[in-house]
């Protein structure tokens, strides 16, 4: 059908007010939809659809919803060809306990481009869920009419939970895929914050297990590393209060007293790492956890990384190791040299004064950070053939700088923010963005080398820990891939209020000079 078709055809059954009463008009392309799946696939939609028949003669949504779902499961995970059908199976139950926070939809045979089609869609994605519409139909919500049909998803999510019990039970719990009930994109602003703490912020419980679990880690690696010789060695983690639920990454900082300078880094981190693999597989088998410890199949010297991971939630962080030199005081020997280096290239030197001025950041802000790099990871996603993005790192920062220009509250409204945030990405070729908070003008020598920085090719973001380190990195990442995805974004239902206003960023000048 073609899109003006679709758009009187969308007119015309939305003023009826008979919303799916034409389904079967489109039947062709629901068979296509489910058609051109792969095998895989289509055997856990075969799994999930036994699993459904088995509750014969109970009233349930409809099939065709927990189809979807399936496929919105997959989707979801990176669409793989190969994957484990029971994490698949147990994600589509978890989905089905989430039903209040479903909603899904398909831009394959319709999207936002129309306006017709456009207001339509933003109708059907306001109503409240769950909402799974039809990839083929947009008046069809497959999950039915919640003031009608909320005790049949009841019913369903009891038969879910007892499933996932049994399988508990039979000490065969197992992984499922990381899905959100709802993607970011058609979350309305006033829900955002909503949205960060149901879905980002990182559960209590295993904040508390990981602490316990790297003073564990720190206390063993101090105690045991280099018994053989009379190098000292300290361990800092680099959290910084920004973590996500899943897949979050931070850095264990190895400060090693035989690193004498700057670049000592680059001749003696070989055996540093690889004193610390052999220590972290000890610890592994001598130490009890209340989390999973895996190290990385990576072999040294220059990379070391391991990942704790809950063993109920669905919640993991990854660790990377670095060796580091513990001498702030020799940056003035960084600035003198810095045309040897290629800047940011000891970053982990200043591990603490990163960690510092994010840590003491109001909770909101950190929330706000949250987000955006939740929204960075889905770019990252689907742009990683494309070219290589610049550094979250810089998304933080970024963030950090449009609050303090524009906002500076403890509480501010979530939405004004990451759209002030998008906003600045896509003008990423005007950006020079640095702070005095750690070193300032006052010395000549950094004078020198701070006016020699930000007169470089734009994007400028300076490290606020390490003057060297331009996480903008003018042409040597694709700003302009994020500044596309970030342009069509903004007819994202994030920025419209409740009343379908859109929703304004705040004023921020694009550089500091």
């Amino acid at each position: 059908m073609g899109i003006q078709k679709r758009e009187v055809g969308v007119r015309g059954l939305s003023q009826t007010g008979r919303e799916s009463e034409f389904s079967p008009c489109f039947t062709e392309l629901q068979t296509a939809f489910l058609k051109e799946r792969p095998a895989k696939l289509k055997s856990l939609i075969r799994l999930v659809k036994h699993w459904y028949q088995l509750r014969h003669g109970k009233k349930l949504p409809s099939q065709y919803a927990l189809e979807l779902l399936t496929i919105y499961a997959w989707e979801q995970e990176g669409s793989k060809t190969k994957f484990r059908t029971a994490e698949g199976f147990r994600t589509v139950l978890e989905l089905v306990l989430k039903h209040q926070d479903l909603c899904i939809y398909w831009k394959k045979y319709y999207d936002f481009e129309n306006h017709v089609i456009r207001q339509y869609l933003r109708r059907q994605l306001e109503k409240p869920r769950p909402v799974i519409l039809d990839p083929a139909d947009p008046t069809g919500n497959v999950a039915g009419n919640v003031s009608r049909d909320n005790t049949c998803w009841l019913l369903l999510k009891q038969e879910a939970e007892n499933s996932l019990h049994s399988l508990r039970e039979n000490k065969s719990p197992g992984p499922s895929w990381n899905v959100l009930p709802t993607p970011l994109y058609i979350t309305p602003g006033h829900l955002l914050d909503k949205f960060i703490k149901d879905f980002l912020q990182p559960n209590q419980t295993f904040q508390d297990q990981i602490k316990k679990a790297l003073k564990i880690i720190y206390s063993f690696l101090e105690e045991n590393c280099f018994r053989q010789s009379t190098t000292k060695s300290q361990v800092i983690q680099t959290a910084k209060g920004t973590a996500l639920k899943t897949g979050s990454d931070a850095s264990l900082v190895v400060f090693a007293d035989s690193l004498k300078s700057y670049t000592s880094p680059k001749n003696e981190s070989c055996n540093i790492i690889k004193e610390i693999h052999e220590q972290l597989e000890a610890c592994q088998q001598q130490k009890d956890f209340e989390v999973k410890f895996e190290i990385s199949k990576w072999k040294p010297p220059w990379v070391l990384s391991f990942t704790l991971k809950s063993k109920v939630l669905h919640e993991s962080v990854d660790f990377d190791v670095l060796p580091a030199f513990n001498a702030l005081a020799e940056l003035i020997y960084l600035y003198k040299h810095s045309d040897v280096f290629l800047g940011g290239e000891f970053s982990a030197c200043f591990t603490k004064l990163q960690c510092n001025f994010v840590h003491s950041l109001p909770p909101k802000l950190k929330d706000l950070i949250r987000l955006v790099k939740h929204w960075y990871k889905g770019c990252e996603s689907k742009l990683k053939q494309k070219g290589s993005l610049p550094p979250k790192y810089a998304l933080e920062l970024l963030t950090i700088y449009a609050w303090e220009m524009g906002s500076g509250a403890q509480d501010f409204d979530t939405a004004e923010g990451f759209r002030t945030v998008l906003e600045l990405v896509i003008q990423y070729q005007h950006l020079c963005v640095f702070w005095t908070v750690n070193y300032s003008f006052d010395d000549e020598i950094l004078r020198n080398f701070l006016l020699t920085q930000i007169q470089r090719t734009r994007p400028v973001i300076l490290d606020p820990a390490d003057p060297t380190g331009d996480v903008g990195g003018g042409d040597r990442w694709c700003w302009h891939l994020l500044a596309k995805e970030a342009t069509e974004w903004l007819s994202s239902l994030c920025f419209k209020d409740k009343s379908g206003c859109p929703i304004q960023p705040w004023k921020v000048p694009r550089k500091v000079i």
